[in-house]
């Protein structure tokens, strides 16, 4: 069975979050919420989220991490040194990621988007594009870099497509999930 941590840091977007957990779950998927500094962790919005655990080194044993966006939350992603080293050894284990809206800036200061698509929420290209070398700015819903193993999304709206999106890259079927959710009647109604 596939494992996936959410990474969850001071000032995240609650709902980009907690959509991944409960897709995820709902789907039988071993899924654990990771505080970064603690188990009690603050939302941008005044939710307070209580993880299973705070950050080590068992990050390495997950098929997934992903981290929700949120400024805040992005910017304290991005600027712990150990969580960069846990990710940069992932990657280097062939291991996948995923970051939406402001998170990737995360991924891109690892260095983790040099060279490879990616999306994420409108005007943080600048500061993704500032920090990743020859990064692809892409404006889909979702974005799946193979060779990377990056997968990326744009923000709250997207974050229910983007929990399929990691579903599906460790081979699950999210067609029943999706109708079960209503996802593919919202989709028939555009």
């Amino acid at each position: 069975m596939a494992k996936v941590a959410v990474v969850f840091a001071p000032g995240c977007e609650e709902v980009e979050g907690l959509s991944i957990i409960d897709v995820l779950r709902r789907m039988g998927i071993d899924t654990t919420m990771v505080g970064l500094e603690n188990l009690k962790v603050p939302g941008a919005h005044g939710i307070e989220l209580t993880c299973d655990t705070v950050m080590d080194d068992s990050l390495l044993d997950y098929d997934v991490v992903a981290f929700p966006g949120g400024r805040g939350g992005a910017q304290k992603l991005r600027d712990n040194t150990k969580l960069a080293d846990l990710m940069r050894e992932r990657n280097r284990q062939g291991k996948w990621d995923a970051a939406m809206c402001a998170a990737p800036i995360a991924l891109a200061k690892y260095g983790l988007l040099d060279g490879r698509d990616y999306t994420c929420f409108p005007g943080i290209n600048e500061e993704v594009d500032a920090s990743a070398k020859n990064a692809h700015f892409k404006e889909d819903i979702t974005v799946v870099d193979e060779a990377g193993k990056v997968i990326t999304s744009r923000g709250p709206a997207t974050a229910l497509a983007f929990a399929f999106q990691i579903a599906e890259v460790l081979g699950y079927d999210t067609k029943q999930i999706k109708h079960e959710m209503l996802y593919d009647y919202l989709l028939a109604q555009k």
